[in-house]
């Protein structure tokens, strides 16, 4: 054992960076608010990462565990974004443009406003008509401004803490505008919506200036339920496809420049001159988390060529991945982020193992063949590493992506990417026959993926996916690419130990994912929404509810229910539900009238287990009874309640 652990030092800082994430994790997902405040617990943290320099291994990892979480609770705090806490409805204001955001159906922007003096950033749908406006302009708007929403339910997606630590105060719409005043500042943003308003074009907006929600909805889900919706998403596959190709550009630029390769080789400046071309492109793509975590592989990357080190370093990926914990804590909990770092993470140590044998053929004739096992096994790879986290973030798997990566990755590799990058630089000149022509080839693709995406089985619906067991399954993964096998030893448990303990975790995981009950009630936060589940299916109070719209589908999901599904309407009796299970009953009261008539008598009822209202109500002779915020019901009769009062939800 004494020989194993000694093995493992090597890959200390590895795990350093692992323990960091879960005590960032552990903070964003409690179900309440920390005190960060007690000088006790930074005393002591700072002591153990601070001044025992040669402390034990078990006290050290305790250290930077409590660094991760402290680091994550202080970042939040002292980011201390103003918001909103009620609607403001027939809001007029004026406003300042800061963004834009294009999509196949309507326009959003980002706007700032000021709410008791304070600037907050709003994020609204423009109306279809009007006059059209630009970054930078002033508006008289008349609005209706909401509070981003918490969790509908426990151990599901925040949107509240994603806008908080996305700056952004409220969401809404606006009714009518005016702009009161123009303006010509340049800066990204202004050069992306340039290139937006000439190129015209939902592939230029999607693969160059990084609009989330270009393409329309459902041809978005068949890219997905063929397994390649990565390709819509600019991140590493994008910087290494542009990066290559300026590196190429510049190398033979200089390489005929003979005062040049005379002093230095012509891979240096031809290097730097291409990361400077690729920090361009992050501007104009939007700065997402995906494409600056690839931003900063490839500085790894371009950086380790300069210097003549390793490319394929897990080193250089955890140097990444803090440097990004580091900018954002939260980046951790969202999907962009745990996608692309799970990915290049598996690449990495795949590849790198023997990476001789992988890019480097010996003989010209088999560098044909190379090149296909090295695609071939880098979608294998991403695929696996990636899959609990798909799972986990939507409820599905698609089942032939291989096929959808085999087939339309190098189309759009070798084709679609060249063509759109040529096709948006003559479109600035007036010129749009090669978008259209890249138009045309999409089409056809896009019939192809249709066909594929509509053969049987080719999504699995999944269970829903606990924090808990999504955290045991990556803890799998990151033994088996951080643990260093003796493969001198004579015992195959030690030359694979590795592979033992990772699927003994990842097992755990699924076992856990298994025996999770689904619940059978469902309660929103405000208490207008609730769910109740009838022979396997969900039924609610009301049939739809714009206010609602992802409780619905959050509640399907936690069902194991397509989100596409019919809501099915359960009509409440005079205006109170009965929702009775072999352990539990609960009532729910969903107008006034009816709470008057029936309070009384469901308080002394000894049949009715809960109590739950649409307003907030109060009883010394039932409080045991009455039920107040999110929460679920298991079939049990256990009840999980969905978080509140965590910092992002509160006003500053």
């Amino acid at each position: 054992m004494k020989q194993f652990l000694e093995k493992q030092k090597t890959n200390m800082f590895l795990w350093a960076t692992v323990i960091v994430a879960l005590g960032g994790a552990l903070y964003f997902i409690l179900p309440f608010e920390p005190d960060i405040t007690h000088p006790l617990i930074t005393v002591i943290t700072m002591a153990i990462i601070l001044l025992f320099k040669e402390m034990n291994i078990g006290l050290r990892a305790i250290g930077v565990f409590l660094f991760g979480f402290l680091y994550s609770a202080c970042f939040t705090h002292l980011l201390n974004k103003p918001s909103i806490n009620y609607p403001l409805r027939d809001f007029t204001t004026n406003a300042y443009v800061k963004n834009l955001d294009f999509s196949s159906d309507k326009t959003r922007a980002i706007l700032q406003i000021n709410i008791d003096d304070k600037p907050i950033n709003v994020r609204v749908t423009l109306p279809e008509s009007g006059e059209p406006i630009n970054i930078g302009n002033t508006l008289r708007i008349s609005a209706g401004l909401f509070p981003p929403s918490g969790s509908e339910a426990p151990d599901t997606f925040d949107y509240a803490r994603w806008a908080y630590f996305n700056n952004l105060s409220a969401t809404g719409f606006i009714s009518d505008y005016q702009i009161i005043n123009k303006s010509n500042d340049i800066n990204t943003n202004t050069t992306r919506t340039f290139i937006h308003n000439h190129a015209k074009s939902f592939l230029t907006d999607a693969l160059y200036l990084g609009y989330k929600n270009a393409l329309d909805p459902n041809t978005k889900q068949t890219w997905t339920n063929i397994g390649i919706a990565h390709v819509w998403s600019i991140s590493g596959f994008h910087m290494t496809l542009v990066g290559g190709w300026l590196f190429l550009i510049f190398y033979f630029v200089f390489r005929s420049i003979g005062y040049i390769t005379r002093r230095i080789p012509a891979r240096i400046p031809a290097t730097i001159c291409a990361w400077v071309g690729l920090l361009f492109y992050l501007g104009i793509s939007g700065f997402g988390i995906a494409t600056l975590r690839a931003f900063l592989m490839t500085t790894l990357v371009f950086a380790a060529i300069l210097f003549g080190r390793s490319v394929l370093s897990l080193r250089n990926v955890c140097i990444a991945f803090l440097i990004m914990f580091l900018i954002n804590p939260h980046y951790i909990l969202q999907p962009g982020f745990q996608l692309s770092f799970a990915a290049i993470f598996g690449i990495t140590w795949y590849f790198g193992k023997d990476p001789t044998n992988v890019f480097i053929a010996s003989e010209p004739k088999n560098k044909f063949l190379n090149n296909i096992k090295t695609a071939l096994m880098t979608t294998i790879v991403a695929t696996i590493f990636t899959a609990p986290f798909i799972m986990a973030h939507f409820n599905s798997i698609p089942i032939y992506t291989l096929i959808g990566n085999l087939i339309f990755v190098p189309i759009f590799s070798i084709v679609i990417m060249p063509l759109v990058a040529i096709g948006t630089i003559c479109a600035l000149f007036n010129g749009h026959f090669v978008l259209t022509l890249c138009e045309t080839l999409y089409n056809w693709m896009l019939n192809v993926a249709s066909h594929i995406a509509n053969l049987p089985y080719a999504t699995i619906t999944i269970p829903h996916i606990s924090w808990l067991a999504l955290t045991i399954i990556t803890l799998g993964l990151f033994l088996l690419i951080f643990i260093t096998p003796d493969n001198n030893a004579q015992k195959w448990i030690q030359r694979k130990i590795n592979y033992v303990l990772s699927g003994i975790f990842i097992c755990i995981g699924i076992v856990i994912i298994l025996c999770t009950p689904k619940p059978v009630f469902y309660i929103t936060p405000d208490h207008e929404l609730i769910g109740m589940v009838y022979d396997g299916k969900l039924e609610f109070n009301k049939a739809r509810a714009s206010n609602h719209y992802f409780a619905f589908n959050t509640f399907r999901k936690l069902n194991g229910e397509e989100p596409s599904d019919k809501n099915i309407r359960h009509k409440c009796d005079q205006g109170v539900c009965i929702y009775k299970s072999d352990k539990f009953t609960i009532a729910y009261i969903q107008k006034f009238v009816p709470l008057q008539k029936n309070l009384p008598a469901l308080c002394a009822d000894k049949n009715i287990d809960y109590i739950a209202s649409y307003f907030d109500i109060d009883s010394k002779t039932c409080a045991h009874k009455i039920l107040k915020n999110g929460f679920v019901i298991y079939k049990s009769g256990r009840i999980k309640y969905t978080p509140i009062n965590r910092y992002w939800d509160k006003t500053h």
